[in-house]
């Protein structure tokens, strides 16, 4: 972006100061692209005594059959240690678990080594994750979900400090500033949208170039906006340009093994099963260093080793994984083709870091990056014991 440079833009750690560093799991077994096999998994646990239980578990330094922990918040996963745990599997929820992937966990405090727990308190409908991702000119610096992320590596910077979207995380004062330097106020999502489209990686990390340019600030928080649609999959499906969508025009074997891509024809070839019509730019868009389309398709069709739950996974190919990849083959086209709307986002008359501290803006205080008081509420903690507010 022109008249820019990487020292006169903030930080995106300063505009959107708490942030959280990515959950460690500790075993792969509680996560999976299939619900199904999940509930299918638990009772394998629960049925197993003894060493055979252990031994399945995986246990960690951090989580063992014998771990108190308390629940995760707003979840109903039981407290009672797992070596006589009995019940149902939690009902499985959504979460990010890589880019663009969209899986199920079992949301119980006792399965994941660090869990995070003041991200769940504030993930509800109103709340978006930003997650900025590895360092990788080829994809995208910051991803988008509402749903509670597992990806790694990067930190997890909510938009709302608090439940129900309340208190933005945001500098204090940025918002009465950009008000001043604009002519209207900008709404918590709207700065979110700007970051999505003006992000870049800098020296010191991601920087955001800001703008006091009405028309400029408008393009590109119409552009954020339009990522942050389509990478929360919100509302109704996406349609490629010319309102073509991709479709079956094969049927997809029950188990397919291989993932292979036909330029010529733009079609996705999951062994004798076709789709078409996959423009190359869906093909192509990375995450990671790494196809996401690739690296969907393996996470379901890679077998789990023997002996293990991985091992527990669906027989065949579930019709909702088909639709999911549908969609997802429009999505990433879609970010593409916004990909190259951000590399042509033009920004004038700037608003730098050292305009932000002569307003007072930054620095910002230290109570900004640690997470909000949003215990309005008992939560259980290790073995059905309330904890003391």
């Amino acid at each position: 972006m022109p008249g820019v440079t990487h020292d006169d833009a903030p930080l995106l750690a300063d505009l959107m100061p708490w942030s959280v560093a990515p959950l460690r799991p500790g075993r792969a077994w509680p996560s999976a692209p299939d619900a199904a096999c999940l509930k299918a998994r638990w009772d394998a646990l629960l049925k197993a005594e003894g060493p055979g239980r252990e031994a399945l578990f995986e246990p960690t330094r951090s989580r063992t059959l014998h771990s108190a922990v308390g629940q995760l918040p707003g979840r109903s996963g039981g407290t009672e240690k797992l070596a006589r745990a009995v019940g149902p599997c939690p009902e499985p929820v959504r979460v990010l678990a890589a880019p663009f992937d969209e899986q199920w966990l079992i949301p119980d405090h006792r399965l994941i080594d660090t869990a995070r727990p003041e991200l769940w308190r504030v993930a509800d409908e109103h709340q978006i994750f930003a997650v900025e991702t590895a360092a990788d000119p080829a994809g995208p610096a910051l991803l988008a979900t509402s749903l509670v992320p597992l990806l790694r590596p990067g930190p997890i910077r909510p938009l709302y400090r608090r439940p129900r979207g309340a208190e933005p995380n945001l500098a204090p004062g940025l918002l009465e500033h950009l008000h001043g330097r604009l002519g209207k106020r900008p709404t918590p999502v709207d700065v979110l949208a700007w970051t999505m489209a003006a992000v870049r990686p800098g020296p010191d990390g991601l920087a955001v170039p800001l703008t006091e340019s009405p028309e400029h600030w408008s393009r590109g928080v119409e552009l954020g906006r339009r990522m942050l649609w389509l990478m929360r999959r919100d509302g109704e499906r996406p349609k490629l340009p010319g309102g073509r969508r991709p479709y079956v025009r094969a049927p997809l074997p029950a188990r397919p093994l291989t993932l292979h891509y036909d330029p010529d024809e733009e079609t996705l070839r999951l062994d004798e099963g076709r789709i078409s019509p996959v423009p190359p730019e869906a093909w192509e868009f990375e995450a990671g260093g790494t196809r996401v389309l690739e690296q969907w398709f393996a996470a379901r069709t890679t077998q789990g080793q023997p002996g293990t739950l991985t091992e527990i996974r669906p027989g065949t190919w579930p019709q909702a994984w088909t639709s999911e990849l549908l969609e997802l083959i429009t999505v990433l086209a879609l970010l593409a083709e916004v990909r190259s709307q951000r590399e042509a986002l033009t920004l004038g008359a700037p608003v730098t870091a050292a305009d932000l501290r002569g307003a007072g803006v930054l620095p910002v205080p230290g109570a900004a990056r640690r997470p909000a008081s949003v215990l309005d509420h008992q939560e259980e903690g290790p073995e059905g014991q309330f904890a003391l507010l």
